[in-house]
């Protein structure tokens, strides 16, 4: 028989285990490098899940903000629009107070009663021995006349010696739109019953009641 060669076969053992060595190694080092990349995987996927949930707090917060924000928004502007209605409305009704009273004390019938009384009063109170003017609206004039001496003529009263008597003087005035004022000549006395003065006495009387209906209305 022939005897096996020695030097051969620890040649082989020597390549056997450099291979198994190696195989080893390389198993070893795949096995590293695959804990490492799963490691790197986990790492990157957390960043990626906590930048998210941090974006999305961040728009949570945000959306939030903007909703409070646009909520008061809403609210200071519903409050300036009922302030402004509310403006809008006491205007309206003030300019609605103003021209009635415009429109009654033009009406000749009414201005011709205003000026009898207004000549009552300045012949009883105010004038004596002085003269008094009764300030009428200029394109009214001619038409307050016609309606006193009408009156005059009619009445069964002699009321042109007592209330349109000497001294007394019905002047035509652009500065009076409706009804009139009584002035004692000289003097710095006067008692207005022109429109404007009597659309505020009746709006100092009105608004403070309109005002507390609308409060009312809008609660």
């Amino acid at each position: 028989m022939t005897k096996p060669d020695v030097k051969s076969s620890g040649v082989k053992e020597l390549i056997d285990r450099i291979r198994d060595e190696g195989v080893h190694s390389a198993r070893a080092e795949a096995d590293r490098i695959l804990t490492d990349a799963k490691a790197e995987a986990a790492r990157i996927v957390a960043e990626a899940e906590a930048k998210a949930a941090a974006t999305r707090n961040e728009a949570r917060t945000a959306m939030e903000r903007e909703q409070t924000a646009t909520i008061e928004a809403l609210r200071i502007a519903a409050r300036d629009t009922s302030l402004e209605l509310r403006s809008a409305i006491m205007s309206a009704f003030e300019e609605h107070v103003r021209r009635l009273v415009t429109d009654v004390t033009t009406d000749g019938s009414v201005l011709r009663d205003m000026i009898l009384v207004l000549a009552g009063r300045a012949a009883d109170d105010l004038v004596q021995d002085k003269d008094a003017v009764i300030f009428v609206p200029d394109r009214l004039a001619d038409e307050v006349s016609a309606e006193l001496d009408e009156f005059l003529r009619k009445s069964a009263v002699a009321l042109s010696g007592d209330v349109l008597r000497q001294g007394i003087e019905l002047i035509p005035s652009n500065e009076v739109q409706g009804g009139a004022r009584v002035r004692l000549v000289g003097e710095d006395l006067e008692i207005d019953m022109s429109d404007q003065a009597l659309s505020q006495m009746m709006l100092k009387l009105l608004l403070p009641r309109y005002r507390k209906i609308l409060a009312e209305a809008g609660q």
